[in-house]
């Protein structure tokens, strides 16, 4: 995630092809948890680059109702992944 944080690194990693194998890994992968941080790595990959400011991810500011939606999702996301307990 450090890498794709900055221009320069997801430039750096767009121009040594890492697309295509972060493509192949997470068609043959099995791990949920290795699955889930090849797509969000491929998202930031093939998305649209931040407006000018924002360049660098790190030092964005997010708003708290977006914050708090998102460790909402990663919660539930969490949630799915564990194991239902015996009843």
């Amino acid at each position: 995630e450090q890498l794709t944080a900055t221009k320069s690194g997801r430039s750096h990693l767009r121009s040594r092809g890492a697309y295509p194998v972060l493509r192949e890994l997470h068609a043959r992968e099995k791990d949920p948890e290795v699955l889930g941080a090849c797509l969000k790595v491929i998202q930031v990959l093939i998305g649209d680059e931040p407006e000018e400011g924002m360049e660098n991810l790190l030092e964005v500011q997010v708003p708290e109702e977006l914050e708090r939606r998102f460790r909402n999702q990663e919660e539930e996301e969490e949630r799915e992944k564990a194991p239902e307990a015996p009843r």
